[in-house]
């Protein structure tokens, strides 16, 4: 466990000044950090790569405003959470998200996920959906979507080669923790559309990457997610995902994300068998909540708020 030296990294205070709760839960055999703020409805934030919690800040202060229990949490590996030696394939993170909303004390929540995050939330709508009240998902496809265009679509590979680096041992950690996370802010940069990130917010990344065994944690989830496409237990989770959406959902992307291709997260309504909204951000890049905030927020509640959702 490396809370110790996470705790100065990750629990940060809001820049508007707000004070969030920062506690730990217990759900699926490990320990958790979460962010916590305001009261009602639980809407349960999931942060991507190469980011922790810190990402929904804006969101936080938005959500809580509204009305409602916002949490954002650490991934298992990641932040304040558990480093864990193994459970980093989909499914097994997708039952950490629900084991929290569980240990959180609510029936359901509302989940929204950014990148990876957001992989996770349509994984834990699919395979739990009584605890899922709706889903909203941010720069990622639903998993079909994802893996039919990393195997199919040139371009899309393209863009994930970060992804195919990663299957490297040790090598891309080394990289991530190099020169105090120096990577992690020219990903941040790279991935983001005009609307550049403060030189503070990616030093906070940077440092959040550099704790212990962070790096090697949070390249896991992808090494599985390559590894397993042509393994019985990729192919099996491909099948399972085949379950639809039965929750509303609201799918967001920015038009100038050069990770996630528009064309490859569009279509993804297909597999929902609800209300299904896309929002596509004008000249945002691959991390629209924090690039506009505001717009971001406003779009969020207002979907959340909405009692019956058109597609």
């Amino acid at each position: 466990m490396t809370e110790p030296a996470a705790a100065p990294a990750v629990r940060l205070d809001l820049p508007s000044g707000e004070r969030v709760t920062h506690r730990d839960v217990a759900a699926n055999g490990a320990r958790f950090h979460i962010a916590e703020l305001g009261d009602g409805p639980l809407v349960l934030l999931l942060h991507g790569f190469p980011q922790f919690w810190w990402t929904w800040r804006h969101q936080l202060s938005a959500l809580a405003g509204a009305g409602y229990r916002a949490v954002a949490m650490d991934l298992r590996g990641v932040g304040g959470s558990d480093r864990t030696p193994r459970g980093y394939d989909p499914a097994n993170l997708a039952l950490d998200v629900t084991g929290v909303i569980r240990s959180l004390g609510e029936p359901d929540a509302a989940l929204v996920g950014h990148d990876l995050g957001g992989y996770l939330a349509w994984t834990a709508a699919a395979m739990r959906p009584k605890l899922v009240r709706r889903l909203a998902v941010s720069s990622m496809p639903h998993p079909r979507r994802w893996r039919a265009a990393m195997l199919r679509d040139a371009r899309q590979t393209a863009a994930s080669s970060y992804i195919w680096g990663f299957q490297r041992p040790w090598i891309p950690e080394r990289q991530l923790t190099a020169d105090d996370g120096a990577l992690v802010g020219e990903l941040i940069r790279n991935w983001s559309g005009p609307r550049l990130p403060d030189d503070a917010d990616v030093a906070a990344y940077q440092r959040a990457m550099c704790v212990p065994s962070t790096a090697h944690c949070s390249i896991e989830p992808y090494r599985w997610l390559v590894r397993s496409l042509a393994r019985p237990d990729g192919i099996q989770f491909n099948r399972r995902m085949k379950r639809p959406v039965r929750v509303p959902t609201l799918h967001l992307h920015g038009s100038l994300d050069p990770v996630t291709r528009t064309r490859s997260a569009a279509g993804s309504g297909e597999y929902v068998e609800a209300p299904y909204r896309w929002r596509l951000f004008d000249g945002l890049g691959h991390f629209p909540h924090e690039e506009d905030p505001v717009a971001f927020s406003s779009e969020l509640i207002s979907w959340l708020k909405d009692p019956e959702p058109d597609r």
